[in-house]
C-alpha cells in the first residue's frame, strides 16, 4: 500500500528530521507522528529540546518539539516508561496539540545573562524561557502573606499570583549549550512575530 505522505516531498522537512535524529529520542517514532500532525501544513520555524533529569537512580528522558507553520502553532511531547526493571520492555507516549495562531494570548521570553555589569553586545545569553498561552488557563502560585515584622506570628493569609501559561520551556547554556540556546531565541523571535502578526491580522478558517 502507497503511503499518503510523498517520500519525495515529506511534511517532515530534512532540517527537521535531521534535529530529530540528533536528539536520539525515538526520532521515526516522532517524525511519523509529526507527519500526520502537520498534514497540510508547511513548517516555517522548529525547535527539538531533549531533557535529562536522574530519578531514584533511574535515567528518564523526554523530547519536547516545538514546530511554527504560517497558520499554528504545535507542541509534541513524548515520553517513555520502563515496563520492567530490566528495561526490556518500554512503552512510549506522544501527546501533541495543534494552536491556531489566532488564539495564541501571548509569547513571554525571559533573558538571563552573567555578570550583566560587564555586558556587551554580542555576550552569550546564558538562559532563555518561552512562556506561552493560549486556552486562557491561570496556575495559582501562592505563598504565606505577611507583614514584614520577622517576630510577628499572626496569620496574613496568602499572597501569589495567577499566570497564564500553557507552555514553559528553559534552555540554558549550562544544560543545553550554546547553540541550543540561539536556536531558542530564533524560534521564539519567530514564534512572537507569527503571533502578534495573528492578532493584527487574524487567519482565515479552513
Amino acid at each position: 500500500m502507497t503511503s499518503r505522505h510523498s517520500q519525495s516531498n515529506p511534511v517532515v522537512d530534512s532540517d527537521l528530521h535531521a534535529s530529530l535524529v540528533k536528539a536520539g529520542f525515538y526520532p521515526q517514532l516522532v517524525a511519523d507522528v509529526l507527519e500526520d500532525v502537520l498534514t497540510g501544513y508547511s513548517v516555517v520555524s522548529h525547535m527539538v529540546h531533549l531533557e535529562t533529569h536522574i530519578d531514584n537512580a533511574e535515567v528518564h528522558r523526554h523530547v519536547t518539539v516545538l514546530i511554527l507553520t504560517e497558520e499554528t502553532f504545535v507542541i509534541l511531547h513524548v515520553d517513555d516508561e520502563m515496563l520492567d526493571e530490566q528495561g526490556s520492555h518500554v512503552s512510549a507516549t506522544v501527546s501533541t496539540e495543534t494552536v491556531p495562531l489566532s488564539r495564541l494570548g501571548s509569547v513571554i521570553l525571559s533573558y538571563s545573562y552573567y555578570q550583566p555589569q560587564h555586558y556587551k553586545t554580542g555576550d552569550q545569553l546564558m538562559d532563555l524561557t518561552v512562556t506561552a498561552s493560549w486556552s486562557g488557563s491561570q496556575r495559582a502560585d501562592l505563598a504565606p502573606a505577611s507583614c514584614g515584622d520577622p517576630q510577628c506570628d499572626a496569620d496574613h493569609g496568602y499572597q501569589g499570583t495567577l499566570p497564564k501559561e500553557d507552555m514553559v520551556l528553559r534552555v540554558s547554556v549550562e544544560a543545553d549549550g550554546a547553540a541550543k540556546v540561539e536556536e531558542a531565541r530564533r524560534f521564539a523571535r519567530a514564534l512572537r512575530v507569527a503571533a502578534v502578526r495573528s492578532a493584527v491580522t487574524p487567519t482565515v478558517a479552513r
